[in-house]
């Protein structure tokens, strides 16, 4: 459990595999997963079955049966989505060669007495506003949420863009939808949006070894400011581009490539290397928890950023010597890539603001931005008091488990932004 919150967490993003929900079951078949799949602890995980299971299998059967799964599926990732239907958790999972549902089946006294794998099922979702929208970017559709105000229409478009990793148009965290709490927000004061499902969570096969932060996210933006700018529909419309985390972090390189956004706003985005946000968060990490799993973690990652950074590092560089199994040509494009340098280039309005108890992007990058655009007088920074990296309002030091906790975008940040829309 403690080496996945290390990965998805120091990804910005947001699609954890967390043990924190508020359904015991939920919480227990996560658990599961990562003792079998994450940290190969057959020894733990056969202790969650009930012994009606224990007499039909054994660990080294178990063990077994996970090797062999792995040929098959390619190394588990992450999960996806949680549901629950009665007795049975399900897990939209995230595996190398494909996704698909892992379900476990619990007893009265929460004790496993099914697992299976299955092919994924649509579970209903909470109705949104708006509707199904379509842009093609190169090879691929991505679908998304469309949000046109049908009265006081302000003729402004804002287009959202996630943080790291694969994630869907409201950038859901178990139940949190932060895009979807802003976008709504939005709509109800005259502006329009566009938020989509990343390419990287509906069309991960279009994501390889060879791919660069541009394949990820900067190419799919540009392409959506070009399809509503060449369209007539919203050809005289402001388009205003808004990033979260990585999102964030990307945008000054966005801006600088297109002549038709109007104004760019950073939620949280990191002003430094992402490597360097790696060690911060794994030392906060450790300091909550002080195992001995989570320091060889880190010394494993501290490992892998002295090769990032040495004169051995190339573009054949192999995954496994590199932070959070990602590429080398990935990682190159991040190294490349300056935001502060970029951020002075753009000279369009730019709202810029931060969660003054975030841990993942801290009010160190959030100072960097500030001095940035020091000499942009069309720029405005502003932090908050006691909300985390989702925005979230919050009075301890934040941890990876309160994004398990159901809450809003706070309503100061959605002012400010609908401000500075106006």
């Amino acid at each position: 459990m403690k080496k996945i919150l290390s990965f998805c967490f120091l990804l910005f993003t947001l699609l954890p595999l967390l043990s924190y929900t508020q359904d015991t079951k939920l919480s227990l078949g996560n658990d599961f997963i990562t003792s079998l799949l994450v940290e190969k602890n057959y020894n733990r995980a056969y202790t969650f079955f009930d012994e009606s299971v224990k007499s039909k299998i054994s660990e080294a059967l178990l063990k077994e049966t996970v090797e062999r799964l792995e040929m098959q599926l390619g190394k588990f990732k992450s999960v996806i989505e949680t549901n629950k239907e009665k007795e049975i958790c399900s897990y939209y999972s995230d595996f190398e060669k494909m996704k698909l549902d892992i379900r476990i089946a619990f007893n009265e006294k929460s004790k496993i007495i099914g697992f299976f794998f299955v092919p994924h099922k649509e579970f209903k979702t909470q109705q949104s506003l708006g509707k199904e929208y379509t842009i093609k970017s190169n090879d691929i559709d991505l679908k998304g949420t469309l949000l046109i105000p049908e009265s006081g229409n302000l003729k402004k478009l804002v287009l959202f863009v996630h943080g790291s990793g694969p994630n869907d148009r409201d950038e859901t965290i178990f139940e949190n939808k932060p895009f979807k709490d802003i976008a709504e927000s939005l709509f109800a004061n005259g502006i329009a949006s566009y938020r989509f499902d990343k390419r990287t969570y509906t069309n991960p096969e279009s994501f390889s070894d060879k791919s660069t932060i541009d394949d990820e996210v900067t190419n799919d933006v540009l392409n959506i400011v070009k399809y509503f700018k060449s369209n007539s529909q919203f050809s005289d419309y402001e388009i205003i581009v808004l990033g979260h985390s990585l999102g964030a972090f990307l945008l000054p390189r966005i801006a600088t490539r297109s002549n038709q956004i109007s104004k760019i706003i950073l939620l949280a985005g990191n002003a430094r290397p992402l490597d360097v946000l790696i060690q911060e968060q794994l030392d906060y990490l450790y300091l909550l928890n002080p195992s001995n799993k989570m320091k060889a973690e880190r010394e494993k990652i501290n490992q892998q950023i002295t090769n990032l950074h040495s004169k051995s590092f190339h573009l054949n560089t192999t995954k496994d010597n590199l932070p959070l199994d990602l590429s080398a040509p990935y990682w190159k494009s991040i190294l490349d890539y300056k935001p502060l340098k970029d951020i002075q280039k753009v000279n369009i309005p730019t709202l810029i603001v931060q969660g003054e108890r975030d841990y993942q992007v801290t009010m160190k990058d959030f100072e960097l931005w500030k001095s940035g655009v020091k000499h942009n007088k069309k720029a405005k920074c502003i932090s908050y008091p006691g909300l985390n990296h989702l925005f979230m309002i919050g009075t301890s030091p934040s941890t990876p488990q309160e994004y398990g906790i159901k809450g809003t975008v706070d309503t100061k940040v959605i002012k400010d932004i609908i401000v500075a829309n106006r």
